[in-house]
């Protein structure tokens, strides 16, 4: 089968063990749990039929009600899938955070990331700031304190 073949497989083995922990029965011969799927997500009977018999990935539309149904994100979906790398899809703030290096986000940047509103961005990086200087898990650039949280927010 090669290399398709295996990401393939995978790929299938992945959603099994979504639709098992969703509570879609797909052990037992009657469970009726890709039906249930096909109709939960909106998609063809024979889309899930043929993923999780390994015969065809499916398209991006089914994909993506797959994702949506399963509780997944699409980028996941189509990062496990093969069809892109995490490279291809990168999260928001990634390239900030290459940049440093893992663990390193500030907390104006969580904060930003987070969604936090302006009316309590400076209250959150503050008390971020001490949780962290309590913790002993420091900023490593001591000057990066409120670094793009002005006064007036």
């Amino acid at each position: 089968m090669g290399e398709k073949g295996s990401e393939m497989e995978r790929f299938a083995g992945w959603v099994e063990t979504l639709m098992r922990e969703r509570g879609y029965d797909i052990d037992s011969p009657r469970g009726g749990g890709r039906s249930r799927l096909a109709e939960d997500a909106g998609v063809h009977r024979a889309a899930v039929t043929r993923l999780l018999q390994r015969q065809s990935l499916p398209d991006l539309e089914t994909m993506r009600a797959l994702a949506r149904v399963l509780g997944v994100s699409l980028r996941d979906m189509l990062i496990e899938s093969g069809k892109v790398t995490a490279d291809d899809l990168p999260l928001p703030g990634a390239a900030r955070a290459a940049d440093r290096g893992p663990g390193r986000t500030t907390p104006a940047e969580a904060a930003e990331l987070l969604g936090i509103p302006d009316s309590h961005r400076r209250q959150f990086v503050e008390m971020t700031e001490m949780i962290m200087a309590v913790s002993g898990a420091r900023p490593e650039d001591p000057r990066s304190t409120h670094r793009g949280v002005s006064a007036g927010r």
